[in-house]
């Protein structure tokens, strides 16, 4: 018989099958546990070998969070990278004659021992994307080229890399581990090859936050680039006022597209803190009040624009309130708005998130209500 189209399963039939995959799950921890007893007594006995090496790769298949075979397997690496010793007995040295030359290995070795472990990582990146462990061993190896390579190969090695992490983000483009290690290799491909990198990444986020507007990491990484590529262009007084202008074009228009998504606000009020006078990050310099308080009173503006079709997204009122504070700040007048709005709008935020009751009055004193 079936239940709502879904066939019944016998108890017998069911209880066979539940005998049988604990089976399985039993063989598989049996063999976990042996394989793991196998690495953990050759490292002990500093068997360093390359057999040991492919065995901590199966057990690193199975569990990548288990850190200490991560540190197990640059152990035997380090070693693989060292001279070889001779196997030979007729090439020992006599008490009598000169030591033999220990011969290094060659440079390709140490070339394939590093970008055949980087390819083993790639499909455990894949199903492991959140792994700290994964991705702090492919620094490592990267590292390891860049010491015992030559430059040019190494910055190759690199600049791959490039490609890879653009693979990972296409795949999850807010993967906040891929945008970490994408900025730590540009860094170190600028520093190799003394070319800077900032205007093709600058160029990058602007393409993955079009296509995912609620891309944190994105407009994080904007945020930290723009300051740079001013300075790289020598951008005068008023190449940095139209690149602020830009900036808030940009946002407002997505503000305007998805009010709710809480990535577009923070990036606006990273815009926004660049006007105050004191603020460690500036896109715009020389600044009078007057400016300020004109791009001030305009946000404000934009922002009362879209209150009208969104007066339950918490993120606008708490925007009105932040700017409403640096406003006054900038001049003792505030012109913009008055005491009516400002109670509107702290009953509105206070009504949407009462959950953070005394944050709202903090603000309500610094705004004197």
């Amino acid at each position: 018989m079936a239940s709502h189209g879904v066939p019944r399963v016998r108890g017998v039939e069911n209880s066979a099958k539940s005998e049988h995959a604990k089976q399985k799950e039993q063989e598989k921890i049996a063999k976990y546990k042996t394989l793991n007893d196998t690495v953990k007594t050759r490292i002990a006995d500093k068997q360093y070998t390359l057999d040991t090496f492919h065995h901590t790769s199966e057990l690193l298949t199975e569990n990548p969070e288990y850190y200490t075979i991560w540190n197990h397997r640059r152990t035997i690496l380090l070693h693989l990278f060292q001279p070889i010793p001779h196997d030979d007995p007729s090439t020992e040295s006599t008490s009598d004659s000169a030591p033999s030359p220990v011969p290094s290995p060659s440079v390709q070795h140490i070339h394939d021992l590093i970008t055949t472990d980087l390819r083993f990582l790639i499909p455990l990146l894949q199903k492991f994307p959140k792994c700290y462990w994964i991705w702090n061993h492919r620094l490592w190896l990267l590292s390891q080229a860049s010491l015992l390579l030559s430059t040019p190969t190494s910055i190759d090695i690199w600049r791959e890399e490039l490609g890879l992490v653009s693979k990972m983000l296409a795949r999850d483009a807010r993967n906040f581990h891929a945008w970490d290690y994408r900025r730590f290799v540009v860094s170190r491909h600028e520093q190799q090859t003394g070319k800077s990198l900032t205007e093709e990444e600058f160029a990058y986020t602007t393409k993955k936050v079009m296509g995912n507007l609620s891309n944190f990491s994105a407009w994080h990484y904007r945020s930290k680039l723009i300051p740079r590529l001013l300075d790289e262009r020598e951008a005068g007084k008023e190449d940095r006022k139209r690149m602020l202008d830009a900036e808030f074009d940009f946002v407002n228009e997505a503000l305007n597209t998805d009010p709710y998504d809480q990535s577009l606000w923070f990036y606006h009020q990273f815009l926004v803190s660049t006007l105050q006078p004191d603020a460690s990050e500036k896109i715009a310099t020389e600044l009078s009040n007057r400016d300020r308080v004109a791009r001030l009173e305009a946000e404000i503006e934009a922002i009362r624009e879209i209150e009208d079709d969104t007066k339950d997204c918490k993120w606008l009122y708490q925007s009105l309130l932040k700017y409403s504070a640096i406003l006054l700040d900038v001049e003792a007048a505030q012109k913009a708005v008055t005491n009516e709005d400002l109670s509107v709008w702290m009953l509105q935020l206070e009504t949407l998130d009462p959950l953070r009751a005394g944050r709202w009055t903090d603000l309500k004193k610094r705004l004197n209500m």
